[in-house]
């Protein structure tokens, strides 16, 4: 592959409510298995740089904070001072030696406004006692420390301020047993796994937001969407507020359900409700799904516009977002498709990952998850692709999710 741009990661981090409050900056890179990394001090710093001058942090991060890996080099470096203090927070990697230079170091940092957080904390030794002391946040692998010995991990930090972040949380057992034991912060991508419940019943509002999907996609008729809309007068609301926002354009105000639905148009209409079924689930919160689900079928849209088809473009940005509903709505995705209109194309994408949709909707899982070796095959599956357009992609669909604003209902 030929030489190009590095790329960003970012894991989602989430606080006690499933909400969430944080991403961490990952490097990454196009060299192969791995990440190649040649020493700490210029991954964090390409880290840096992609976040302030390529994607610019509130692209990367919209507003949540930020956790970036720092080394030891970089840490003693005046490269650290550039960054913001009110978005990030510094998270000291395991390797650091501790010694009076870097506590010094450490407690000019923290007085002059950054957070802390220790990475990777698996045991305690009395020379991280210092650094324990001024962390905001320890961060704990749950799957480096030994079985048995996370509760008691978790029970000699609970008598101090400091905050607990479990890192790669894999499921929702694992969350349920994290948050018994008192962490306060939880990363890994538990949320988006599906998590099916046989014979599990839609509420009132996921029903009709299905069925409106169901009839724009199989392009019903206009007198049918509108009487369906009309059936829920909250939805109706917030159909015209949107039309009637600036970001549609409208010249003057639309009062009628038809009018709205024409002037927002077909394109338009399915991705609101669409993406109002991940904001429906959030309790008025912009939900970890919601965010996911965005950057998805965001990212899948830009990349298989190179295609230079536009309903081939139109089917990229629906497949990643359906492609979380399964989680979503706690269904099996067969039981989901069975009551959608989507082409033969689509469902291949979402069922078995096979065909062109379901080989872009593999990549965009492995960006998501930072798997590099999943990433290259992807790509060279996806011949039309370079990691360059993967970059530029990348760059605005973070933008664009995180800019998204739902009316809320």
């Amino acid at each position: 592959m030929q030489n190009e741009p590095l790329f960003l990661g970012r894991q989602p981090i989430l606080d006690r409510d499933q909400k969430m409050v944080a991403f961490e900056l990952l490097f990454r890179s196009d060299e192969g298995n791995n990440a190649r990394i040649g020493d700490d001090f210029t991954a964090t710093a390409t880290v840096i740089n992609h976040a302030i001058n390529e994607f610019g942090l509130e692209s990367a991060l919209g507003p949540y904070m930020g956790f970036i890996n720092v080394s030891e080099s970089l840490l003693m470096s005046d490269v650290i001072e550039i960054l913001p203090k009110d978005k990030i927070v510094l998270e000291i990697l395991e390797t650091v030696k501790v010694n009076h230079a870097l506590i010094e170091r450490c407690k000019l940092l923290k007085a002059s406004g950054f957070n802390l957080a220790l990475d990777d904390f698996v045991e305690y030794t009395e020379e991280l006692e210092p650094l324990i002391e001024m962390a905001d946040i320890v961060k704990i692998d749950i799957l480096a420390v030994e079985a048995g010995k996370l509760a008691d991990l978790a029970r000699m930090f609970r008598n101090r301020s400091v905050r607990l972040l479990a890192e790669k949380v894999d499921s929702i057992e694992q969350f349920e047993k994290c948050k018994a034991l008192g962490f306060n912060l939880f990363q890994g991508y538990y949320f988006a796994k599906p998590h099916v419940i046989r014979g599990k019943r839609l509420s009132p509002s996921e029903i009709t937001l299905m069925k409106l999907v169901s009839l724009v996609t199989r392009d019903a008729e206009e007198h049918e969407i509108e009487d369906t809309l009309k059936e829920n007068p909250m939805l109706s609301l917030n159909l015209l507020r949107l039309t009637n926002s600036v970001a549609c354009g409208a010249r003057q105000k639309t009062t009628s359900i038809r009018s709205a639905i024409t002037i927002l148009g077909r394109r338009q209409l399915q991705r609101w409700l669409q993406l109002l079924l991940y904001s429906n689930s959030g309790g008025g919160e912009t939900s970890p799904l919601l965010q996911l689900a965005a950057m998805r079928g965001r990212l899948m849209e830009l990349l298989s516009s190179k295609k230079q088809d536009r309903e081939f473009q139109e089917n990229g940005f629906m497949t990643g977002i359906m492609s979380l509903m399964e989680t979503l709505l706690s269904m099996p995705m067969a039981e989901i498709l069975s009551t959608l209109s989507l082409n033969g194309e689509i469902q291949d994408a979402l069922m078995t990952r096979s065909g062109e949709l379901g080989k872009l909707l593999s990549l965009a899982e492995s960006m998501e998850k930072g798997e590099l070796t999943e990433i290259e095959s992807c790509l060279e599956q996806c011949s039309y692709l370079t990691l360059h357009d993967l970059n530029m992609a990348q760059s605005e669909a973070l933008k664009w999710s995180n800019a998204i604003a739902l009316p809320q209902h």
